[in-house]
């Protein structure tokens, strides 16, 4: 056994794992898979930004290798590819060379968007959740102008591998401009609606959901890294809004927001499928998954409206919903053999306050503390009771499927 290559190759696997955006103990298992199919015991060791892998040769010795993960994205499409990957490794076990060689073969097969499909994904997002969170055509058609600036600078940020505090900040900051301007020449009617809109392409759900998951396969330090990367990026975002509206509000008066009546269910799950379907395409979602996906965020928004319907508070609604939408993604991912995290990711999308996260911002800059408090609180309710409903639907389908394993 040529171990040397055996540990690079499970070594690239996993750093093409985390590069694009895998769980951990996706990351993980797919390294102690492999190795276990080699017949070798294998310990593997990964945080968001190292993957170290060991095992012990036949004659005793100890080998390791470590993998530094730099700056990674949302590439659900080579998750699912080196995932597929991973699993033909182990059930044809090649020599470890030709293992190594079809990584290499996989990776330019790993289907991306090009930029001006990013860019229209961008708008699509901001435009469908700007109408979702109570604005007007026009907010949505301002809100989709801001994204696509949004969508730019992000993109090229990317390339360059800002820091992501920073980029997110000059970002949410660029967007806030863009969408206070519109509104002062009378074009948005409600600026707020149209800054929310766009200020969702910022908000973490892909982050925030991998640490739900790691923390669900006992990954804590992960999960834990992760969520004080949720925690920086809202705090980003929240510094560039507050200081576009402080730059606005020197030089001009802000109009008040236009209050619209409230949007019947059938056009929030329009304005819920549209959102979702542009960020199935920042998430490099492809083919009739990216449908599949966006008919997820129908379905939790309709298990969130119904629970509301039923008497059921803000809270209990999220809670519900999210363990539909945990549910809808486990199930979809056993049918079609793709990652549950792509489901996932993009049908939560509807329950993320992001609109929790600028109106806490609002509060704050504007000197209103009592409401800062109160905002600020029921937006970490609400991601603690999401992450509760991921929890227990994820941890119920691995008990069930662990139990018909062993059965």
């Amino acid at each position: 056994m040529d171990y040397n290559t055996l540990l690079d190759m499970v070594a690239e696997l996993g750093y093409r794992l985390a590069m694009c955006g895998a769980e951990t103990f996706r990351v993980e298992e797919s390294a102690n898979r492999i190795l276990a199919s080699y017949g070798i015991t294998a310990e593997a060791f990964a945080i968001p930004n190292c993957l170290i892998i060991s095992i012990e040769t036949a004659e005793g010795k100890p080998m390791t290798r470590m993998r530094r993960i730099g700056h990674h994205g949302n590439d659900m499409d080579g998750v699912e590819k080196f995932s597929a990957l991973s699993r033909k490794i182990c059930a044809e076990k090649p020599e470890p060379a030709v293992a190594m060689q079809w990584i290499k073969d996989t990776i330019p097969t790993v289907r991306r968007y090009t930029l001006p499909f990013i860019i229209l994904g961008s708008i699509l997002g901001s435009l469908g959740f700007s109408i979702f969170y109570g604005g007007g055509i026009t907010d949505g058609l301002c809100a989709g102008i801001c994204g696509l600036l949004g969508g730019i600078l992000i993109y090229y940020m990317d390339r360059l591998k800002v820091n992501q505090f920073f980029s997110t900040m000059a970002a949410a900051l660029v967007m806030a401009l863009c969408a206070y301007c519109l509104g002062i020449i009378g074009i948005s009617q409600n600026v707020d609606a149209a800054i929310i809109g766009c200020l969702m392409l910022l908000v973490p759900g892909l982050i925030f959901t991998n640490a739900m998951r790691d923390i669900i396969y006992g990954d804590t330090n992960s999960g834990i890294n992760r969520i004080v990367q949720v925690f920086l990026i809202a705090v980003a975002i929240a510094v560039g809004t507050g200081v576009a509206w402080s730059i606005i509000n020197a030089v001009w008066t802000i109009p008040d927001a236009v209050t619209i009546p409230s949007h019947s269910l059938l056009t929030e799950c329009i304005s819920c499928f549209i959102g979702c379907a542009g960020f199935c395409v920042i998430f490099n979602i492809h083919g009739r998954g990216s449908l599949l996906c966006a008919a997820g965020g129908i379905i939790t928004w309709l298990f969130y409206r119904l629970t509301l319907f039923l008497g059921g508070t803000e809270l209990t609604a999220c809670f519900w919903a999210t363990t539909a939408a945990s549910l809808y993604a486990e199930i979809m991912a056993r049918i079609r053999k793709y990652p549950a995290i792509s489901y996932l990711v993009v049908s939560v999308f509807p329950l993320l306050p992001g609109a929790g996260v600028y109106y806490t911002m609002r509060y704050a800059v504007r000197g209103e503390m009592d409401l800062f408090a109160q905002q600020g609180t029921q937006t970490i309710a609400i991601a603690g009771v999401m992450a509760a409903g991921i929890l227990l639907s994820s941890t119920a389908v691995k008990l069930i499927t662990a139990k018909r394993k062993k059965s």
